[in-house]
């Protein structure tokens, strides 16, 4: 089965395999090493912004990502080739923890000021802010999935849940409005709504970009 998914994406899921069993084993280690951390938490190093697009909190959370990048990033590195596949993956994901360390960022001032005038809670929210890592790939796959619907915005794509098919462009524009919505309210916790939204954003100016300059797909695939 997977003999026919092309090589970087196959690659980058077996990663994510590996470090799924890895964590699995040795939780504490790895998250503390490997997930993304707040910049000010002592657990914070710079090369979790690339190591925690590999770190899953769930069978169900890495089991979903996996999916969709078998799915959509093997029609997208077939389009546009395995070099610049590679290089957008990493540069969504890069793109999702920017979006979502800028957005603590603000929730770190927030929390500062409101120190500064002696809130209690506000001592506790900035530390569980530098101590809550975030993990998963959903970041750079939300940046494939823009990038599928950009490429194929009038395929029809079926949820399995609920039942309902709408064109790969409806979708991602449901998808964005909903992680907008919930980041903003905060209706739904655990969840790092900026870093999907920044991974679309990332995903969307890359093809633009690469369409305009007449460079998004690989002549090589086409000989």
């Amino acid at each position: 089965m997977m003999d026919n998914v092309p090589r970087v994406t196959r690659n980058i899921i077996f990663i994510n395999i590996i470090m799924f069993i890895a964590t699995l084993l040795n939780e504490n280690l790895m998250t503390r090493w490997f997930a993304l951390f707040y910049p000010t938490s002592p657990y914070f190093h710079g090369w979790q912004f690339i190591t925690h697009m590999f770190m899953h909190g769930g069978f169900w959370h890495i089991l979903l990502n996996m999916y969709a990048l078998y799915v959509f990033g093997s029609v997208l590195e077939r389009m546009i080739g395995e070099k610049k596949f590679l290089l957008f993956y990493f540069i969504c994901g890069l793109g999702a923890a920017a979006l979502h360390t800028g957005v603590e960022y603000l929730q770190a001032l927030s929390y500062m000021n409101s120190i500064a005038e002696g809130s209690q809670a506000a001592q506790q929210s900035y530390m569980a802010l530098k101590m809550t890592p975030t993990v998963g790939a959903s970041g750079a796959i939300y940046g494939v999935l823009i990038g599928y619907a950009m490429l194929f915005p009038n395929s029809k794509l079926t949820l399995i849940f609920p039942p309902v098919t709408l064109s790969a462009k409806v979708w991602v524009l449901i998808f964005a409005g909903i992680e907008l919505l919930t980041g903003i309210t905060g209706t739904v916790g655990g969840v790092a709504h900026f870093a999907h939204l920044g991974g679309m954003l990332i995903g969307f100016l890359l093809i633009a970009y690469w369409r305009k300059k007449g460079t998004l797909f690989d002549r090589e695939n086409f000989k």
